[in-house]
């Protein structure tokens, strides 16, 4: 694509408390004609120099935040920005990182490949860093704990899931806006509705850099617990239903010895109580409640089939006693339960008042007092 081509990848740079190596990195892409777009996200006066001589470089748009609203939420600001503002067959937006840990290589790399690979259909392209010996130790466990989880809740196993240089379909954005996660979750979130979908993630090696030029405000364990806040939640619930699904089914079972009744009705009586608890404790969901326990219930009929067939097997092939076999088959589903819940049963929860179109969001914040375009 030409210099100029409003269809080109918006290079996305959500900066806060940003050093003057911002003005660099920006200087250095807006050689390429691409569109910047840099998100203040209410940082400190301190930083308006910054800000303005960055605001004065061709091709930059500069949005503000007046308060630190997070990452996610910055990133949704330009996402805005961008769907009003370029035309609907635009190929997308590139993200980077304000703290010098991107280089403008490995950025335009990212866009070239997101620019190409658009007129094959949407992918997710990733810029996946290398964990080496020389990465600070609580980088390289909180990056191996979030691929661990991501691996084990979803099912897919990716090399950099914190990584924050991401090329993203234009056709993608309008979902991303609608999440309610506002901070650096809302990056996991990304990945797991980006999986649901059954798009195309590409992961492109990048250079790793860590070092005093490379302020990050990720802290990689407390976000990375951040993150899973969700599914801790989940896993504590699940230990309580557990318990009460497993004494449901001893009590019928020793009463009538019938595996499929014992299920049934065990698991009518947990999926009660777990129903309630998930959708007000554990994702907080503000979403219709009739379609969720629809959904819900029929998840737990799968399941419940599911589990069944499970133990029964256990028990005839395998010669083993019921309870163990129970334990066995419902730890088996445990990360399905939480994966078909969270992308299913409750995937269109939201904010009240967060399900705004996006021609109305400039409006809105305006209106809030969020930002403050500056072109």
């Amino acid at each position: 694509m030409s210099s100029g081509d409003p269809r080109r990848a918006v290079i996305v740079i959500p900066a806060y408390e940003p050093t003057p190596t911002l003005v660099d990195l920006v200087a250095d892409l807006g050689r390429d004609g691409r569109t910047i777009v840099v998100v203040d996200d209410g940082s400190s006066p301190g930083c308006g120099d910054t800000f303005n001589r960055t605001a004065t470089l061709p091709n930059v748009v500069l949005l503000r935040h007046a308060v630190n609203l997070g990452k996610g939420q910055a990133l949704k600001t330009a996402f805005n920005h961008v769907l009003l503002h370029t035309p609907p067959d635009a190929v997308g937006v590139v993200t980077a990182d304000a703290d010098g840990q991107h280089l403008a290589a490995d950025i335009r790399r990212v866009a070239e490949r997101l620019e190409r690979t658009d007129a094959a259909g949407p992918a997710l392209i990733l810029g996946s860093r290398t964990f080496a010996k020389e990465v600070p130790l609580r980088n390289r466990f909180g990056n191996v704990l979030t691929r661990g989880v991501f691996k084990l809740v979803i099912g897919r196993g990716l090399g950099d899931t914190q990584t924050g240089l991401r090329g993203i379909p234009r056709s993608f954005l309008p979902e991303l806006m609608r999440l309610e996660t506002g901070r650096y979750e809302f990056e996991l979130e990304m990945l797991v509705r980006a999986t649901a979908r059954d798009m195309t993630i590409e992961e492109l090696p990048i250079a790793t850099v860590y070092g005093d030029f490379a302020k990050s405000h990720f802290n990689p364990l407390r976000d990375s617990l951040r993150i899973y806040f969700v599914f801790l939640r989940f896993v504590g619930l699940s230990i309580v239903t557990a318990a009460l699904d497993y004494a449901a089914f001893a009590i019928v079972f020793s009463a009538r010895h019938n595996i499929l009744l014992g299920t049934i009705i065990a698991r009518a009586i947990a999926g009660l109580f777990n129903f309630t608890a998930n959708r007000t404790l554990v994702f907080r969901s503000r979403g219709d409640v009739t379609a969720e326990a629809l959904k819900y219930a029929a998840v737990v009929i799968t399941l419940m089939s599911i589990s069944y067939g499970l133990v029964t097997t256990l028990v005839i092939v395998l010669g083993l006693s019921v309870y163990t076999s129970k334990l066995l088959a419902e730890g088996a589903l445990f990360a399905a339960s939480f994966a078909l819940q969270n992308l299913v049963v409750f995937g269109n929860r939201r904010r009240q008042g967060a399900d705004v179109r996006a021609t109305d969001w400039d409006a809105y914040y305006r209106k809030a007092g969020a930002f403050t375009p500056l072109t």
